[in-house]
Order: structure tokens, then C-alpha cells, then sequence
């Protein structure tokens, strides 16, 4: 990270973190990128650059994050999007091309792509 000059850069600075933070915790929407060197490898990081691309120009609230390798590595890229109240999916096999059909089935008509699909976690409490 660069050095701060002044103020009125960190005040911006600021502004960001807060926004990141608003988006995390008001849109309930995280969508999570494997960025162990075997997702690296097998292309995670221009996926995540086509999910971040593809949020902004459909101007979807989203928290991109990364994780590192979760013992999948024939799977990569995987991305997991985890909604409030709803079941966390991890999608296999992931490339820049199915980003935009992932967005909108997924984030736009609540619909899981179920041939990518291989994994679901439930939003259930434990109590």
C-alpha cells in the first residue's frame, strides 16, 4: 500500500473500508474465489477479475473475497457464493466465459446451476 499524503486521502481511504463493510453486512451476499496456487494455476484470478467485472457492470452489491485451498485441486477454480438465508454453493471447473451465466442464474434469478454445482452447505443454526 502506498503512503498516505494527506487527509483528504485517507478520509477517501476511509470511505472505502466503510463501504466494503456496508456491502458485506447489508447485501448478506459474499462470493468467494479459491486462490490457493492451485487455483492460481488453473486460472482463479482471471475469474475473479470476470466476477468483479460482471458485478460492476450490472451494478450487483456483492463481497468478492478469497480463500485459500480447501483440498480441491481438480476442481479449481471453485467459487462459492453464500447468500443470507439461503445455502452456500460451491461451483467447480469455473472460467472467465461462465461468469456472466453464473451472475445471472445464480445472483439474479436465485437459480443453482446444478451441472457446476458440487457442494451445498446449509443455512440451518446449530443449536
Amino acid at each position: 500500500m502506498a503512503r498516505l499524503k494527506n487527509v483528504e486521502e485517507l478520509n477517501k481511504l476511509r470511505a472505502e473500508a466503510l463501504k466494503d463493510i456496508m456491502v458485506r453486512t447489508q447485501t448478506g451476499t459474499r462470493i468467494i474465489v479459491g486462490m490457493g496456487t492451485c487455483g492460481i494455476a488453473a486460472g482463479a484470478r482471471e475469474v475473479m477479475n470476470a466476477i468483479v467485472r460482471e458485478l460492476e457492470a450490472r451494478k450487483i452489491e456483492a463481497h468478492v473475497e478469497t480463500v485459500g485451498c480447501v483440498g480441491m485441486c481438480a476442481k479449481e477454480p471453485l467459487v462459492d457464493i453464500d447468500q443470507v438465508g439461503k445455502s452456500r454453493i460451491r461451483y467447480a471447473n469455473i472460467s472467465p466465459e461462465n461468469v456472466p451465466r453464473l451472475i445471472e442464474e445464480h445472483l439474479v434469478k436465485g437459480n443453482v446451476i446444478q451441472e457446476w454445482a458440487i457442494g451445498r452447505l446449509d443455512a440451518r443454526k446449530i443449536q
